[in-house]
């Protein structure tokens, strides 16, 4: 299933500058893992040593933050829209 990354600043040195990437992929899980075999490094900057995501990283598949629904397991359908996003801290 193909579906539409959107991938942040911060994060875009790993896609050549691009704002937006396509991945394939079933499952939340299986789009991280074929944007790291596209954008070598990504997925460390997603998830945590133990595979799981990053505590200060928000990832939504459509409107849906996915650690409310199954984690990486979550549902990625074909032209689904998926959103990466940073936790943004300040004082």
């Amino acid at each position: 299933m193909s579906v539409s990354v959107r991938i942040p600043t911060i994060l875009r040195t790993y896609t050549g500058g691009a704002s937006e990437v396509q991945a394939e992929g079933d499952t939340l899980r299986a789009v991280v893992a074929d944007l790291e075999a596209a954008h070598t490094g990504i997925a460390a900057r997603i998830l945590d040593d133990a595979g799981k995501i990053r505590r200060f990283v928000n990832v939504y598949v459509g409107d849906e933050d996915v650690r409310f629904a199954d984690g990486l397991d979550t549902a990625t359908p074909a032209g689904a829209q998926v959103s990466i996003i940073p936790a943004v801290a300040g004082g």
